[in-house]
């Protein structure tokens, strides 16, 4: 009689199949021809100096200089960098570009979000010459623009309620291209040093994108090394300039590592909670049955700097019939006493073939009510962009038909889902 086979840690490869997927592939060290200098890190950008004969002496301060230009002036051209020696300049030119992700397409929704289908630079031979597709979206709001970025290319993880869940892992993305994606957004929104934002909010220092989350394809905690990177770079004040107070990274619950990205990246953290009940969480969140809620509410309790000031967020998505009754509200006030949190309730937009039902408006707002009057901000988060597919749950979709009608023969569409933490609530 044949038997399962069990991994090195015991369980059984179905069960840990039906929680996570491995990637398809890793992308190359160092990908082909001439690659973009764009998202690096800084010792990265010492490297890339070291690599065409610039002397250790000097690569602090070239480094610098091209930190500034690439991270503060959004140079697109080696020409752009007026303090940058001639020869030096013709070297980089030679070497290297400050090529962007491709904008395959754009749409602008009538309340203003904007979502853009963005193409990587091939990383490899395993990318077939054409790099991978991932979905961004920017939501403008009083004072503030939340930017939300992917980390993977599909998603670790198998969500039931999630459309990307329901897509193959392809790779992680480097820590230059999640940063890409807000080099990105500042090109289209005019939001570099000396110039004026498209969509310059009440905040008095009128920068278009001012809160990062990473709330798209993907669970970034399996992508932590990438993720810790990218976040340095986008919170350096000298060049991207973003607060780590409005990055907030969003996980399902990989307790392993959340100590360390309290400690590495100084990001506010974000939980994929969704349900009360460990039986219901496993279904909704898989990942639940290899850290369980009381693990995972325990690694919120020690996560590094919690405080009033620095509140963690958990994500509620509202499922009609499913979690959103009396007894789960108050269960849920139950579970986080004691933890500093904000609690966003997110009605749910079905995609095709999804098996749940948004619920009821009166429900939410109950289910809030009893929140909010437990002491917990409770904000029912505003769907944002519906008419571009734009909202949570719809992104997936409309990538595959753009391929669909443009590329029919090649592989399926790659899309994002996103929740976007504090595009609607005030500054915690």
């Amino acid at each position: 009689m044949a038997t399962a086979s069990v991994d090195t840690a015991g369980r059984d490869e179905s069960v840990v199949a039906a929680i996570e997927k491995l990637p398809e592939f890793q992308p190359d060290a160092v990908p082909p021809g001439r690659s973009s200098l764009i998202g690096l890190t800084r010792e990265q950008l010492k490297e890339r100096l070291a690599a065409i004969g610039v002397s250790e002496r000097e690569q602090r301060m070239r480094s610098g200089q091209l930190w500034h230009w690439l991270n503060a002036r959004g140079a697109t051209d080696f020409d752009q960098m007026t303090n940058v020696g001639k020869g030096l300049k013709a070297e980089l030119a030679r070497a290297y570009t400050l090529e962007r992700p491709e904008v395959v397409t754009e749409q602008i929704s009538r309340d203003g979000t904007r979502k853009w289908l963005l193409r990587m630079a091939p990383t490899g031979k395993h990318d077939h010459n054409r790099g991978a597709e991932i979905e961004c979206v920017y939501i403008p709001g009083r004072g503030r623009g939340t930017l939300c970025v992917s980390s993977q290319v599909g998603c670790t993880l198998t969500c039931s309620f999630c459309h990307t869940g329901t897509q193959r892992l392809v790779r992680n993305l480097t820590a230059a291209e999640i940063t890409a994606q807000v080099v990105v957004a500042r090109d289209r929104l005019n939001d570099w040093v000396g110039q004026n934002p498209v969509a310059a909010g009440e905040d008095e220092t009128r920068r278009a994108v001012t809160n990062i989350v990473f709330m798209g394809m993907g669970e970034p905690l399996y992508n932590i090394d990438n993720v810790i990177d990218s976040v340095g770079v986008m919170s350096d004040q000298e060049g991207l300039g973003l607060s780590r107070r409005r990055i907030t990274v969003s996980t399902s619950g990989v307790v392993p590592q959340m100590q360390r990205l309290g400690v590495e990246a100084h990001a506010m953290l974000a939980i994929s909670l969704h349900a009360v009940r460990d039986d219901l969480r496993d279904t909704l969140v898989p990942l639940n049955r290899k850290y369980p809620l009381a693990e995972l509410l325990a690694a919120c309790r020690h996560y590094p700097g919690l405080n009033n000031a620095r509140r963690i967020t958990f994500e509620y998505v509202m499922l009609k019939g499913v979690n959103d009754s009396d007894a789960d509200a108050r269960e849920l006030v139950r579970l986080l006493k004691g933890i500093p949190a904000k609690i966003n309730l997110i009605p749910f937009n079905p995609w095709p073939g999804s098996i749940y039902e948004c619920s009821d408006w009166e429900r939410i707002e109950q289910f809030s009510e009893i929140v909010y009057e437990a002491g917990y901000a409770s904000p029912v988060r505003t769907p944002r962009g519906r008419d571009i597919l734009a909202a949570c749950g719809q992104l997936k979709s409309e990538t595959e038909k753009l391929r669909a009608r443009a590329r029919m023969m090649l592989e399926d569409g790659i899309g994002a889902e996103g929740v976007y933490a504090g595009a609607d609530d005030d500054e915690g």
